[in-house]
């Protein structure tokens, strides 16, 4: 039995210009065509792109994933099992950071009044006042810096907590659109792009697009910043600072 490209998408929840581009590159070159020459997927096809799709999730790159699926002395049921022991530790991470936050959400300005115990505990044994040091220290002298304290200041719970939905429904359609296989610089990944500086003059300070750009690059370059990101999908903050950067040199050239 096989399948069009268009049923293929719909099993597998990616878009048919994702598997025509597999197709290009020939990451998935489906097994059969019709009379017509449309492509005609077979249920080994099938098999393939799930192993695919694993691996994306996961944040392998596509060149990784080729090399990774292409290798005559891999075992199939080795891939299962490696794919099943990454799945299950970024899920028990994920659920780790899910509790943390909401347990943050619960306290007043997102945990700057639960007890010491607990602050350690939500910020994974971390003092969160060190970040405020460091903040103060870094950019204590700007405008920027005055701006968000002035604005801040002044947020109630509710307005923490808009912050926060704000932010995971942007996280949630970047990862989408690293689903996709969006490239950072296409228009899709740059409105995004866009979307979060706005997001930052709305609620924190006037943030240009060369601010911004230089924000991308603290993004990728400071591992507590880059994990942060990365923990929304992996590869994420690299994809943003790309995009950040494309959407900047749009905008100021």
């Amino acid at each position: 039995m096989s399948y069009s490209v268009g049923q293929v998408a719909g099993f597998a929840g990616v878009t048919v210009r994702t598997l025509h581009h597999y197709d290009d590159i020939g990451l998935l070159v489906p097994g059969g065509r019709s009379h017509a020459g449309h492509r005609r997927y077979s249920d080994d096809d099938l098999d393939r792109l799930q192993q695919i799709l694993f691996y994306r999730e996961l944040g392998f790159p596509l060149e990784e994933v080729a090399a990774l699926l292409d290798d005559p002395e891999a075992d199939p049921r080795a891939h299962l099992r490696r794919q099943h022991e990454l799945l299950t530790a970024r899920i028990e991470k994920l659920r780790k950071m899910a509790a943390a936050v909401e347990h943050a959400m619960e306290a007043h300005k997102m945990g700057l009044n639960l007890t010491p115990e607990e602050k350690f505990e939500v910020f994974g044994g971390k003092d969160p006042e060190q970040y405020a040091d460091e903040a103060e220290a870094r950019w204590g002298g700007t405008d920027e810096y005055a701006e968000s304290q002035r604005r801040t200041a002044r947020y109630t719970k509710e307005d923490w907590k808009r912050i926060q939905a704000e932010a995971a429904d942007w996280g949630e359609r970047y990862g989408a659109l690293m689903s996709a296989d969006e490239p950072p610089t296409g228009e899709a990944a740059m409105a995004l792009a866009e979307e979060h500086r706005q997001h930052i003059c709305t609620w924190f300070y006037e943030c240009s697009h060369e601010l911004h750009r230089c924000l991308g690059e603290m993004y990728v370059s400071d591992e507590r910043f880059k994990a942060f990101y990365d923990a929304m999908r992996p590869g994420l903050a690299e994809h943003l600072r790309d995009a950040i950067t494309a959407n900047a040199a749009r905008h100021t050239s």
